[in-house]
Formats: C-alpha cells, structure tokens, sequence
C-alpha cells in the first residue's frame, strides 16, 4: 500500500475541546513540535472566524518549520454570493498558507434545512470555491462534511458533491463522519463508492462519538483512502476526534504503511505529553500507546509471563513509540512481580531463594490493611529495602504529638477566630534522639516541619525537597470518622519525582507513614550522609 500522508487538526478542531484553550503562543509552540515529528499538513486554524486564528497566521509566516506546510480552514462561498465577494474565501487567501482547506456540505438534509438553499447551488458552491483557490495557486484539500451520513441518506448527491470538487480541480477529497457514528463497515463501503466514482485521492476524517474514530480510521485507509486526518491525544468537540497518537503506530507498525520515520514514531510518546502540558490537561494514562499505563503490568501471571517472553502480555514493543514498560506490585501480584521489580531496583538479593515469597506476603498483608503500591513505588523500594536484615534507616521515629488550638486574635488583630496546629517530635538519626518543635496552618504541615526541623540538623540538603501534592482518601465510606485512609503524596527535588503511600485509621498517622517515606526514600538516592 502506498504511503499516507498525515494531516493535523490539533490546533482547530482540538481547540474545539471543552476545556481547552490555546493561545496564539500555544499554538505556534505545537506547530513546531508537529513539524519536528514530521507530521506533512497541519491545520493552523479559521483565519475568518477570530482575531486569534488571524494572528496566528500572521505570526506564523516567520515559523522556521523543517517540512510540515500549514494549512488554512474554512468554508466553501455562502449561497448566492460571488467568490470574489466572499469574506471568508478572501480571509483564506490572506492566511498566506500553501494550502487551504474547505468545508462543504455533502448531506442534503444539511443543504436544504441548515444553508437552507439548493441542492445545485451547494454544487456550485463547492465548485466555485475550488476552481477560486485553485487559481490563487494553491493546494486545496475538500472536507465534505457529514459525507457517511449524506452517503446513507442519498449517495448519489453525496458521491455528487465529491464530482463537483474533483471537476474543478481539488487536490484531495476528504470524507467526513462529522457526527462521529459510523460503523466501520458503512465506512468502509462508502469510501469503496466514492473511489469508484473519484481519480482524486481520498482522506478520512472521524469523531469519536460511537468510540470508533480510530477504527473507522483504519477502514478508510484500508478501503483506498491516503490522507489521515486527526489530532494528537484525540482532542476535539464532544467525544473528540481520530487519535493520531494510536492511529500512527497502528499504520506503521499493525498495517506496514509508513508515514513517519522510525526515529519520529520514538517521540510520539514525548509529543502526546507536551501537547498535553500545553494544553493544561493531565496526560491521560489508560491512553493506547503513549498512556503511562499503555505498558504496565499488575497481575502476578501477566508479570511472571513477561519475565519469560516480553511478546506474550505486550502487543508492540513500547519503545517504538517512545514509551517504557512497567511491573506493578499490588495484591494481585505473584513473585514473577518481585522477582521483576527487585532486579529493576537492584535488589535482587533481598528477594533471593524463599525471601520473594516473604515479601509477597508482607505487601498483600499491608494492601488488605489499605496500602496501595501500584502509585506509591518509592514506598515499595523501601519496603524492599526495609526486608533485608542489613539495611539501616537514615532516621527513626521515637514518637510525635500533634496539637490542634482553635481561639480568638487578640483584638488589635481582629475578632476571628483561627486555628493554630503544633507538633512535637522525636526522631533518632544514629545514636543521638533529638526533640523538635515547629506550628504549621495544618497538622501535616507542622508535622512536615518539625521532622524537616530535625532532620536538617543532619542532612542539609533536604531542603530541596518539597511535597507536590498530598491526597486523602477514604477507603471503607460506612465507616464514618472512624474510617480507614490512604494517604498519598507526591513530592519533587527539582529534578526527581517520587510518590509515597501511608495507610492508618488515624489520617495524622497515615500522613506520617508517607511523608517519613518520602524523605528517607531520597536520602537513599541521593545517598546522604549525616554531618554529625
């Protein structure tokens, strides 16, 4: 099969998505990181429709783009109008891109109850507008919207807006699910159609309403079409569109088509996160391929399998796509688990002969009591760690108090009341105990700074370390106040990032549990020595 080209739609249909919104600075960012993966066509906007999308245009004459050429976007002429006349066929022009893409109505319900005109004149709209562009000297790419619909409707005008199109002169005819509920075999048979009537290329372009965008991807191209329309994590209006970051791959690796080099398939995985970050949206990590769940592995039999054969619980290898693979630990787990993740760690000798097993044992018992490893795997280092009769704690804890005032300022501060929290600890770092006291806006947080209080005395350097994020949960609701918590936290040296997991009835414990965790677990890895 001939090669495909890819066309991105990231920067208009997914900024269509509810949540998202893209600066022009975003934008120019994004269409940088396309054009370094290599992506042939990507779709800068509707210079027509808003300031933004003309300023971008505008800005992105100086993009110093290595092979993508942009693209422009808008619709055919209005009814009754000359093309010379036409705004947004003159707002197209002005974009300055190498090629413009337009959208026409492909669906006779669309023509005569939404433009609310003829079925001639939607022909002539269509040709118009090509055979316009065209002599501007430019690529011209037709999006004949909801062609599937207007193809089970009435496939002889659908197939008749394709005609019209090619007649005047389009570079590709791209046939839209716009409703995003085709089935792939309706696909499939109306791309078949339309290459039987059409010499023009073929492209695709689907919505993931029906949660087929993907697959009804792949029937197009498998039926003839050679241009790819999507966006990258799947972005877009309502339920989103075609996913290039799983349609890629599936191309190149399931159907042999290639699109990419195999250098800029190994980027897709970094591409996907940065689009993410720009758009301020958490990377979504059950995400095919790129998710950073996409190559994890929880169960003990999926676990002992891959120690044996990587091909026989993963579909692809994940550094073709740039992404990696993991072993998770969890209830679930068998030794195949440890046994994986200690020699991951380097702590194959803690688990030798029958100590997997021990350890096996130990991590179900602290799952049953609410621990939760599979997030946590700084946690699960150090109970690895912890599990050989050699290790020694960088600091151990003799006990704490936590106090909790609530009272009245003092008048010449005002009459509210506020809570003040105080806490107290002991901690021993070697031979020596020492007793610190510290307030903070919260128990955790005077409890965080009481330890931090002691432990610098020692280990100077932690002061890099600041906890991120900090989450509760509740883990038996009937239970009330008297309920089990997990504890998660989330923290970071400025370059490192670990997650640590405490478990207690006592959410001031649980806390303990995980943020004791957090430190000790960078001690070790920046292996630090105490001063005194």
């Amino acid at each position: 099969m001939s090669q495909v080209q890819l066309y991105d739609c990231t920067l208009r249909d997914g900024a269509q998505r509810e949540g998202i919104s893209f600066s022009v600075e975003d934008k120019l960012k994004i269409a940088q990181k396309l054009d370094q993966l290599g992506i042939p066509f990507i779709e800068g906007g509707w210079p027509g429709s808003n300031p933004k999308d003309a300023e971008f245009f505008l800005r992105a004459r100086s993009l110093a783009l290595s092979q993508a050429r942009l693209a422009a976007f808008g619709s055919t002429r209005r009814a009754k109008t000359k093309t010379e006349n036409d705004a947004n066929l003159k707002a197209l022009v002005d974009a300055q891109t190498p090629v413009v893409t337009i959208v026409g109505k492909s669906w006779d319900l669309h023509v005569t109850q939404v433009l609310e005109t003829t079925l001639d004149e939607n022909l002539k709209m269509i040709a118009d507008s090509v055979s316009y562009l065209k002599g501007k000297g430019l690529t011209v790419f037709f999006d004949a919207e909801h062609f599937f619909d207007g193809f089970k409707a009435n496939p002889q005008y659908a197939l008749r807006t394709l005609a019209a199109a090619a007649t005047a002169g389009v570079d590709c005819l791209v046939l839209c699910d716009t409703n995003g509920g085709s089935l792939p075999s309706a696909v499939t048979a109306a791309v078949t159609a339309a290459k039987d009537v059409c010499l023009v290329p073929l492209g695709i372009h689907t919505h993931n309403d029906g949660e087929l965008a993907v697959a009804n991807t792949l029937a197009a191209v498998a039926a003839g079409a050679t241009q790819v329309q999507g966006t990258i994590n799947g972005y877009g209006e309502r339920c989103g569109n075609a996913n290039l970051c799983s349609i890629i791959p599936a191309l190149m690796i399931k159907m042999g088509i290639p699109c990419l080099g195999q250098e800029q398939l190994a980027q897709l995985t970094e591409v996907s996160h940065y689009v993410s970050e720009i758009a301020n949206l958490t990377p979504d990590a059950h995400q095919p391929y790129v998710g950073a769940s996409a190559f994890a592995h929880k169960a003990g039999l999926h676990a002992s399998a891959m120690i044996k054969s990587e091909v026989s619980y993963q579909h692809i290898p994940p550094e073709k796509v740039g992404n990696v693979q993991r072993v998770l630990v969890s209830e679930l787990s068998g030794r195949g688990n440890i046994l994986y993740k200690a020699k991951e760690l380097g702590l194959e000798v803690v688990v030798a002969g029958d100590n997997s097993r021990r350890v096996l044992e130990n991590i179900k018992a602290m799952e049953s009591r609410g621990f939760q490893y599979d997030g946590a795997e700084a946690s699960f280092e150090l109970l690895l760690r912890r599990a050989h009769p050699q290790y020694r704690p960088a600091f151990e804890l003799v006990d704490f108090l936590v106090l909790v005032e609530k009272h009245r300022r003092r008048p010449a501060q005002g009459n509210d009341e506020e809570m003040l929290s105080e806490a107290a600890i002991k901690v021993r770092v070697g031979e020596e105990i020492i007793h610190t006291v510290a307030e903070g806006n919260g128990p955790v947080n005077a409890l965080d700074a009481a330890l931090r209080k002691a432990l610098l005395q020692f280990y100077p350097s932690l002061a890099a370390v600041k906890l991120t994020d900090y989450k509760v949960r509740i883990l038996d609701e009937g239970g009330g106040t008297e309920a089990q918590v997990r504890v998660l936290i989330e923290s970071s040296d400025g370059e490192l990032q670990w997650h640590t997991v405490g478990s207690s009835s006592n959410i001031i414990e649980a806390s303990w549990l995980a943020l004791a965790d957090s430190l000790e677990y960078w001690l070790i890895k920046r292996g630090a020595i105490p001063k005194r």
